[in-house]
């Protein structure tokens, strides 16, 4: 058959399948790219004090918080904290000021130790809850603000 009787490919047919192929190579190669980006991506546990082994109570709580605050370098004594958590909430975690000038102008302080929402979001500890009445958190921000503040828990015996 002479050659101007054979069948030719139109150009954009070769075009659009060269494109198809380059486009497929690359969607291969970035799919492992992809998985490793949302599995490093994973968010850590939260730390309270079940998951760091104590119980769910004061002293458990102190004793979580002071875990966290050694790894960040924050100090603080189970004293210093006990101390303040009891004038502060009497203990309780869900403890809420709603009559003081905080309230007023509507920031309540919240948690064992009376933190409001500016101060605990801007002293919060990475890895603890965004809760402010999740004790381990409260406590821990608070500790952290007091560091910076009073150079430590142990130092505060009133209303900070």
């Amino acid at each position: 058959m002479p050659a101007a009787a054979q069948h030719r490919r139109p150009v954009t047919s070769r075009l659009v399948r060269r494109l198809a192929v380059a486009g497929t190579g690359v969607a291969v190669l970035a799919l492992p790219l992809i998985g490793a980006t949302s599995a490093s991506a994973a968010t850590p546990t939260v730390q309270t004090a079940t998951t760091l082994g104590y119980s769910n109570t004061l002293d458990g709580w102190i004793r979580a918080s002071l875990a966290v605050m050694a790894e960040h370098g924050i100090p603080g004594s189970y004293d210093g904290i006990y101390r303040n958590v009891i004038r502060e909430s009497s203990g309780n975690p869900y403890a809420i000021n709603l009559w003081d000038s905080n309230a007023a102008a509507g920031t309540p302080s919240k948690g064992l130790l009376q933190v409001i929402d500016p101060t605990f979001n801007a002293y919060h500890v990475a890895n603890t809850s965004w809760d402010p009445y999740d004790p381990v958190a409260n406590i821990t921000a608070a500790c952290n603000y007091a560091a910076q503040r009073y150079g430590s828990i142990d130092n505060v015996f009133g209303a900070y």
